[in-house]
Order: structure tokens, then C-alpha cells, then sequence
């Protein structure tokens, strides 16, 4: 391979990697005086138009995100044989897989940074991107403001080129790559990433990280050896994202990094966290929010207005679920039910119930698993923050992957300050429940759920009450939800 000198406006110093669809140099942008990465469409491909608009695709989606966790896209251009090139922000830092070539992580440091890889690819699923093969050499770090930014980079443009030029051999990496990533008819969705994700766990965790990953898909449920103080958590973790059905993952990077939160904080935290909230902060389903650092010369450090109104947004939202007045949730006198398969809700009075299923959520026989929306008008509830309501579910194939805990840390209310976590026994169910005062929109959300008697399944509702309601409303409708 011949080194080029010019790129462009850009002069090259060196190669920085080169793969089956293209290469990448280091570069100095003589305008912004700082160097580059530019990544040039391999020779081989050049005349192959399909491949080319692939090449240019995946530029133009990074441009076009422009976030801080994925690698930013300064420029395209053409080399004079026609050779597309992208002109990327250059990852200082290097790879996750150069990092692991020196050795393992400390565990801490590994999940932490699991947790941040998460966070980028979740900016994906959020604007309907599937990266499709998450890698170590596909995540990479770089400099900014004297703290270290987690980067993640190539989109699954291999295996998309691969597919554009018509080449059946599997394109992915193995080991990383989702089962359903090898059949060619099947649908390839966020659960793909989240599989990579748990597979970047593994390799990170594992208890031999020096070796490649084991291809134990057919292996069922078991998990490589890890090492020596991954908490249990993260490991249950672990084997859910890594489910050779897709069905039994996590829906999306987000729900997968909440999974992970909750199981490193509650490991971490205990339950000092749940018996000292002066100490450990709000908690939330095992989810800490930690206070602010010892401030210099170590005393306490001075609450930030963000903290002081989080800090009052709970105090008001515990006066506002603690009170009695009109707390009764008021049962229609008709002794009104709304119904979805072996579902029923007792309606509240003025209440109304609508809808015959849990959208996404499909039971063994294919059919969606049983949910109601319920309300003064049960129409209007989704969209209109003014009217109250709740949407109330069961799902069994929920109840096989994650516990009660589990699926409210999955659904976070990331704008929003959290009460702390309480349990509420209704209707013969074990409700987990957990309120959240929210500076726009809704102004309080409720979340709750509970297993039901036998194999049912997971129990789930969102509710947001009536304005002026209280705890004893929450309950009531609780215990109004049956199955059977």
C-alpha cells in the first residue's frame, strides 16, 4: 500500500488502520491547525456504486447526529480517482481493544465503562439506528477538556457493504454478533446491540480477557467464567442481554444500561442505601442518586441550584402522595371492570377502559400479551398531560427475564427527581412502587410493578393520578387490578 501525502486540503502523517472496506489515516487539518482521522473507501470497492453510497451513508448519519459519544464527521470528499473519504474527529486515546491487549480492567472501571459504551449506542436506538457490530476495536477514546470521552465509531459498515456487494459469507465478528445476525431472513433490531453489548461485557469481565470471547450461543444460558468480584447482579445482567433469543434480551441499549446501573449501585450501595437516604441520596429501585462531592478543603460542598430544586421537587411530591383528602380512588358504583384476557381493572369512578393488548409484547402463542389503558378518556391519556390515567399490563415473557426491581430500573425518569421506592401489598400482589415529580409534562408519575399468583406473569402499571390524590389512590387502583 502506497502512503499518500495529501488527502484533500489534509497532509498525511501516518496509517492508523486498514480493514477489507477501507483505511484510515492520521491527518493535519491545516485550517483548524489539529489532526484528523480520515477513513477512504478501499480500492477494491471504488467502482461498485452500492457499496460507495454505503460509505457516504454512514458519514452522513454521523454528521448528521453530531453527538459527543459518537465519532463526529468534520467533512466528506472524492480523492481523484473518485474514492470517497470521510474526515473524521481523531480518537487521541486509541481503541478498547488496545487497551485490553495491555491487560484487564479493574472491575469498577470495566462496568463503568460498559455503562458509558451503553450510553452511546443508546443514542442510536433513539434515532432508530442498529449499529450491528459493537466490537473493542469499535469503541476508541479521546481527549477533551482533561477528562477522557468513550467514543463509539463504525456502524456496522462492514457487514451493511458486505450485504450491499452481494457477498454471502457472515460479515460480523464472531463472537460479538447477535444468533440472529447469521440467519439472513431474520430481523435485525436493537436486541442485536444489545447482545454485542453483553458480549463487550463478557470480554471485559471475564476471567480470562486476554483470550477472544467463547462462541457459546448453543451453550443455552451459561456464561464464561468472570472474574473475582463482578457482582452477582451484573453477571444476571450479563446472561440476559447475551439470550440466544432475541424475545428474552433487553428491548434497547437504554433498558440494558439501566439493568446494569441497578445491579452495579445495589451491589455497591446495599441496604445502607435504602435505610440511610441522608447519606446515600434519593433512591429508586436500588438506583442511587449520589450527593455531590466533598467540596475543597473538605467540607460539605454548597447544593447546586439543580439539587435544591430535585431536593424540593420530592419534598412536594411526598406531601402530595402522603395526604388523605380525596385519596379514595372513588369505585364507579356500577362496579365497573375494564378487561384484557384473564386482565380486569376496577375502574375508578368516571373511568373508562380501552385497549385489548400489550403493544411489542407478544406471549408463545404470538398473540400480544394482555394491557387496558384506563381513564376519564382512555383517547386522550397518552397525549394530553392534563387528563389522568394509567396504562396496566401483564406480561410472562417479561416475567422470565427480570424481576419487579428489575423492570422499573429499566424506566427511568431521567428529567425528573425520584421519592424513594416503596412496597405495597394490594390485591394479593407485592407491588414495588416508586413516584417521580417531573418539572414538565406530567407533573407526577407513578410507577409500579408486581409477579402475579402462578405463571401469569409481570404486573405493570403507569399511572398518573388525579390532581390532589395521595397514596391511598395509587393503592386502591392497585388492588383493583386482578388475573384470573
Amino acid at each position: 500500500m502506497t502512503a499518500p501525502t495529501r488527502i484533500g486540503a489534509y497532509r498525511v502523517e501516518r496509517l492508523l488502520g486498514a480493514g477489507s472496506f477501507a483505511t484510515v489515516w492520521l491527518a493535519h487539518d491545516p485550517l483548524l491547525d489539529g489532526r484528523v482521522a480520515i477513513k477512504v473507501l478501499a480500492e477494491n470497492w471504488s467502482h461498485d456504486l452500492r457499496v460507495r453510497e454505503r460509505f457516504l451513508d454512514e458519514a452522513r448519519l454521523l454528521r448528521r447526529l453530531d453527538h459527543d459519544r459518537l465519532v463526529r464527521v468534520h467533512a466528506v470528499g472524492e480523492l481523484p480517482d473518485g474514492r470517497p473519504y470521510a474526515v473524521l474527529a481523531w480518537a487521541d486515546g486509541g481503541s478498547l481493544r488496545d487497551r485490553l491487549v495491555r491487560g484487564p480492567l479493574p472491575v469498577a472501571e470495566a462496568v463503568t465503562l460498559l455503562d458509558e459504551i451503553a450510553a452511546g449506542v443508546a443514542v442510536l436506538h433513539r434515532h432508530g439506528v442498529v449499529h450491528r457490530d459493537l466490537t473493542p476495536g469499535n469503541i476508541l477514546f479521546r481527549s477533551a477538556s482533561g477528562a477522557e470521552r468513550v467514543l463509539v465509531a463504525d456502524l456496522g459498515l462492514a457487514k451493511a457493504l458486505a450485504a450491499a456487494s452481494g457477498l454471502t459469507a457472515r460479515a460480523g465478528t464472531p463472537g460479538y454478533m447477535a444468533p440472529e445476525q447469521d440467519d439472513p431472513f431474520a430481523v435485525v433490531d436493537t436486541r442485536a446491540d444489545v447482545f454485542g453489548l453483553g458480549r463487550l461485557g463478557l470480554r471485559l469481565l471475564g476471567d480470562a480477557p486476554a483470550a477472544p470471547v467463547r462462541d457459546d450461543r448453543r451453550g443455552g444460558r451459561g456464561l464464561p467464567r468472570l472474574r473475582a468480584g463482578v457482582p452477582p447482579g451484573v453477571a444476571a445482567v450479563l446472561r440476559t442481554a447475551t439470550a440466544v433469543r432475541p424475545a428474552d434480551r433487553y428491548p434497547d441499549a437504554a433498558a440494558f444500561r439501566a439493568a446494569l446501573r441497578h445491579a452495579a449501585t445495589s451491589a455497591r450501595v446495599g441496604q445502607a442505601a435504602a435505610t440511610s437516604a441522608a447519606h446515600t441520596g434519593t433512591t429508586f429501585a436500588g438506583l442511587a442518586v449520589a450527593p455531590s462531592a466533598v467540596g475543597p478543603g473538605g467540607g460539605a460542598p454548597r447544593p447546586s441550584r439543580r439539587r435544591l430544586a430535585a431536593s424540593a421537587a420530592v419534598a412536594v411530591l411526598l406531601v402530595a402522595l402522603g395526604g388523605t383528602a380525596g385519596d379514595a380512588a372513588g369505585r364507579d358504583p356500577a362496579g365497573a371492570v375494564g378487561r384484557s384476557g384473564p386482565l380486569t381493572v376496577a375502574l375508578p369512578a368516571g373511568w373508562r377502559a380501552d385497549g385489548t393488548g400489550w403493544a411489542g409484547q407478544y406471549g408463545d402463542d404470538g398473540e400480544l400479551e394482555p394491557a387496558l389503558v384506563v381513564s376519564p378518556d382512555p383517547g386522550r391519556w397518552a397525549a394530553d398531560p392534563g387528563v389522568p390515567g394509567a396504562f396496566v399490563g401483564l406480561s410472562a415473557g417479561t416475567a422470565r427475564r427480570t424481576t419487579p426491581e428489575g423492570f422499573l430500573a429499566e424506566r427511568p425518569h431521567a428529567d425528573c427527581a425520584a421519592a424513594p421506592v416503596r412496597r405495597s401489598r394490594q390485591g394479593g400482589v407485592d407491588w414495588i412502587v416508586a413516584a417521580f415529580a417531573c418539572p414538565a409534562g406530567r407533573p407526577v408519575i407513578v410507577e409500579a410493578a408486581g409477579r402475579a399468583a402462578g405463571p401469569a406473569g409481570l404486573l405493570y402499571v403507569q399511572l398518573t393520578p388525579p390532581p390532589g390524590s395521595g397514596t391511598d389512590f395509587v393503592d386502591a387502583l392497585l388492588a383493583g387490578v386482578r388475573v384470573g
